[in-house]
């Protein structure tokens, strides 16, 4: 019973859209820089080169059909544009595929040399949102026996079981050699997802971000090299808040990573890059009083960095970490 517990109030926190004044929250990532777009659409392009992404996340694992998401993108930069377009995909399922939420967007981040040293980039991204919910799954209080549980039909009929909106986001990014800073702001427009009479406004998030290369011996950042990267990341969601503090260690072909998120949980990161492929876990470790129950959550991510032919004209790629 008290993991049925933890599960209702899981699900009823994404929101079906049932109560009027309860709103959604988005699905998170640990691995931000492994899912450059989903973080920030001003990084469409921030590679030059051809870019697949690939992320898959499991949300406390030990309770059964809590989230799952996957996500997927691909982005480059085009010197006609003069920026960088992406296309991102991504699905999230909750109370084992009660409710699904689907999307994809496409991207363009317009990218500007302000000095030699120095590059903004502004991405704009239209996105086409889906939320269903499987009514077959849904149990309600008048299909409860008071001695045998679950036994009755219910009385409850289903309206809707699918909503489709059309969802806006824009970011800014900038940065230098080693230095780079970002702020996003997704939902601009507050659709409303809804599946019953009443609005149901998805809010709007907003997120921070800054980072920084710091070669430990030396000023250039060589292949060989100790580097770590500190950074910070906050996000707000209508009453949700998430501060992130945490850095990364690189060096050759091998990344580690601590993170402290709010009071809820470290996250421990071990990845492998080469210049054409890139692969990282993390685990959540929960510290707060659901560390029993949970058993944390686990986060794959692979990039497929494809190269391509010299541009005519200098193009600056952020120098970032991979996950």
């Amino acid at each position: 019973m008290r993991k049925l517990y933890i599960i209702l109030i899981a699900i009823m926190s994404l929101t079906i859209g049932f109560s009027f004044n309860a709103n959604a929250q988005d699905p998170q990532f640990t691995q931000f820089y492994a899912n450059p777009l989903y973080l920030n659409p001003a990084f469409a392009g921030s590679a030059n080169c051809p870019r697949i992404c690939l992320n898959f996340r499991d949300e406390w694992p030990n309770i059964p059909g809590t989230f799952v998401t996957y996500n997927g993108s691909y982005d480059q930069h085009v010197d006609a544009l003069s920026g960088g377009i992406g296309i991102l995909a991504n699905q999230d399922q909750a109370g084992q595929a009660t409710l699904t939420t689907s999307n994809i967007s496409f991207i363009y981040a317009f990218q500007l040399p302000v000095t030699r040293t120095f590059t903004v980039s502004a991405g704009f991204q239209a996105t086409y949102h889906q939320k269903s919910v499987d009514w077959s799954k849904l149990t309600f209080g008048d299909m409860i026996d008071a001695t045998r549980g679950f036994v009755y039909n219910t009385n409850e009929t289903s309206t809707r079981t699918s909503v489709g909106i059309p969802d806006f986001s824009a970011g800014i990014l900038g940065y230098s050699r080693n230095v780079f800073f970002g702020f996003a702001v997704d939902h601009l427009t507050q659709p409303d997802e809804s599946f019953v009479t009443g609005a149901s406004p998805l809010p709007i998030k907003y997120t921070g971000h800054f980072g920084a290369m710091i070669p430990v011996n030396g000023h250039s950042i060589q292949d060989d090299q100790v580097i770590i990267s500190p950074n910070v990341i906050f996000q707000k969601q209508q009453d949700f808040q998430q501060l992130e503090l945490g850095f990364y260690a690189m060096k050759g072909p091998i990344v580690g990573g601590l993170w402290y998120r709010n009071q809820d949980c470290i996250v421990l990161l071990i990845g492998f890059q080469k210049k054409t492929i890139k692969f990282g876990y993390s685990y959540d470790v929960t510290i707060s009083k659901l560390t029993e129950q949970t058993a944390g959550s686990h986060e794959l991510s692979l990039i497929f960095q494809f190269s391509c032919h010299p541009h005519h004209r200098t193009f600056r790629t952020i120098n970032c970490p991979s996950f």
